[in-house]
């Protein structure tokens, strides 16, 4: 796992949106065991505490859950998992309207021009 920090925001949030986006993309599956706080510290060269602040934050969020002497898993719930999807969908599409907001376009100009992006990537992942 390799993340690039910014010096703008605080690490740990920077693990945990790392985090969720392996989670949306399906990197980290549904009850997939999380590597201990020790190893993503050592892999990504932070702190131990920071990863143990980032996986305290999403068990808070209920996307990890941790057993008494057990790894840290990726939740199960359905309707966690369907909520992180959600706001990882919605903060894209705010950030979307965001850039275009000062380009003049109609949702029918808008709409080809998104199938046609959507259609080229699914080419490249082929």
């Amino acid at each position: 796992m390799h993340v690039v920090f910014n010096k703008r925001d605080p690490i740990y949030l920077q693990v945990i949106t790392h985090l969720k986006k392996m989670i949306v993309s399906g990197q980290l599956r549904a009850g997939e065991e999380m590597p201990s706080r020790r190893q993503l510290a050592t892999q990504l060269k932070i702190n131990p505490n920071t990863v143990q602040r980032a996986y305290s934050e999403m068990e808070e969020q209920r996307l990890l859950f941790t057993e008494p002497n057990k790894p840290s898993r990726v939740t199960e719930d359905p309707s966690v998992l369907q909520q992180l999807k959600k706001e990882w969908l919605n903060q894209a599409i705010d950030q979307f309207v965001t850039a275009i907001d000062p380009i003049d376009l109609s949702i029918e100009d808008l709409l080809p021009l998104i199938e046609d992006e959507l259609a080229n990537r699914k080419k490249e992942y082929r």
